[in-house]
């Protein structure tokens, strides 16, 4: 019974447009920017039909929200929750994060390169705290999960909150380290969409993140002072054999009709957005996918990257679950329970998925590397994408079902820092261009 969650950042805020260290200090408000994007927001998900909707009691938030819950065609009681409120950095608070770099420049240096470590200390009345805003960030995002989850289970819950919350409780749903804090970013009015199976102690599935398309933004902007690669990691589109949910692995199956559809439409998409190189899996279904993406860029020429095919199934190539199941009984339900235990018979493991995908990715990120800023188009499959955005977050294998990747989806990362940087994830399975709303509707058929 699926729990599905989405969380929404707040407009842009005063504080925004000045650069100034929000923290939970309440004097920020929406701008007329913020409002109207947050009425676009609000456009953005009126068709569906929540069974809450929760808010940070602080001002930007709930303005945010007030506005949304105007715009729902059937629209649910609005609750405030201070576990929704944004990451506590009182030494900072109402500082230009210019001022900020400068006072406290060790502090920030940590922050940027050690979240998890960075401490405050803050004077009470019995005497002095110590306080790491990250890691009690966390434990809230962790606390609300564990409130809030079993109360609406298999519902629809909206939660509007802020960059820092919403990064947070993002990764404790997906088992993702609180040193990897600044791998993912939030959007001004950014929409994320979460999955959860079974409650709040067990992984849940992202099944997209940080969708701006709705406020005018293809892709989420640039952060300031980017210097490094931007990589847009596409999914193919579908095959007849998506859409029968049969087993397909590294036999060359075709784009069907919609699949080519979906590779248009990912073409309209990414239209306008420079491309610079593009490398593709060997495969029919990636290469006609970004064949039909590139038909924009005509300047670009695709570099085959035999390593990012999909992953070997092996016998269970070619094959239906119920086939699967009576030639290799329990071996279905291992492979979702326990993906990094199954070793395909006659085929691979995610082990050795994850070692030459993620070797292929780190050549990409090496070869196209330089002194000015460049885009990458990345063609490959469901398992490959997954295990590579796994390395990205620093998951491990066997969080390989929390990524979702839809036929003809977009995903965006860059490496604000160039090569040796930490990756952000700036947007992932972006399927809005093929009009399905903000969720993702592609078929969820078998690798």
């Amino acid at each position: 019974m699926n729990t599905r969650v989405i969380l929404v950042r707040h407009g842009q805020s005063s504080y925004n447009t000045e650069r100034r260290i929000q923290g939970r200090c309440d004097e920020s408000i929406l701008t007329e920017k913020g409002r109207v994007t947050a009425g676009q927001l609000g456009a953005a998900l009126g068709g569906i039909k929540f069974d809450a909707i929760y808010t940070s009691p602080l001002q930007r938030a709930k303005q945010t929200a007030e506005v949304i819950v105007s715009c729902l065609a059937t629209p649910a009681p609005l609750q405030a929750s201070d576990k929704l409120m944004e990451i506590d950095l009182p030494a900072w608070e109402k500082m230009l994060s210019s001022e900020v770099k400068e006072k406290f420049s060790e502090d920030y240096r940590c922050w940027q390169e050690r979240p998890h470590e960075l401490r405050m200390m803050i004077q009470e009345a019995e005497g002095v705290r110590e306080h790491f805003p990250v890691l009690s960030l966390y434990e809230q995002a962790r606390q609300f999960w564990q409130e809030i989850l079993p109360r609406h289970a298999g519902g629809t819950i909206l939660l509007v909150g802020h960059n820092g919350i919403n990064r947070a409780l993002i990764a404790n749903a997906i088992a993702m380290s609180p040193e990897r804090y600044h791998s993912i970013q939030q959007s001004n009015c950014g929409i994320s969409v979460l999955n959860f199976a079974d409650g709040w102690d067990k992984p849940a599935q992202l099944e997209s993140m940080n969708l701006t398309a709705h406020v005018g933004e293809t892709l989420p902007s640039f952060r300031p002072g980017h210097k490094g690669l931007r990589l847009l990691l596409v999914r193919h589109g579908e095959t007849e054999w998506n859409r029968q949910k049969r087993f397909q692995g590294q036999i060359d199956v075709p784009l069907n009709d919609n699949g080519r559809e979906q590779a248009e439409k990912a073409a309209q998409f990414l239209k306008d957005v420079p491309i610079d190189f593009a490398v593709s899996s060997p495969l029919l279904r990636p290469k006609e996918t970004a064949e039909i993406i590139l038909k924009y860029h005509p300047h670009v020429q695709i570099e085959l990257q035999p390593p990012l095919a999909e992953i070997s199934h092996g016998l269970w190539e070619g094959k239906f679950e119920e086939e699967i199941e009576l030639t290799y009984p329990g071996m279905l339900e291992q492979w979702r329970d326990s993906p990094q235990t199954v070793q395909m018979p006659e085929g691979e493991n995610l082990q050795q998925v994850w070692e030459r995908s993620v070797a292929a990715w780190q050549m990409a990120i090496a070869s196209y590397s330089g002194d000015q800023p460049k885009t990458g188009l990345v063609v490959a499959h469901d398992a490959t994408n997954k295990v590579l955005l796994c390395h990205i977050l620093g998951l491990k294998p066997e969080n390989f079902w929390s990524i979702k990747q839809g036929n003809g989806a977009v995903t965006v990362i860059d490496y604000p820092q160039g090569p040796d940087g930490m990756p952000v994830l700036q947007a992932m399975n972006i399927t809005t261009h093929l009009g399905g709303g903000v969720l993702d509707k592609t078929a969820a058929g078998a690798l």
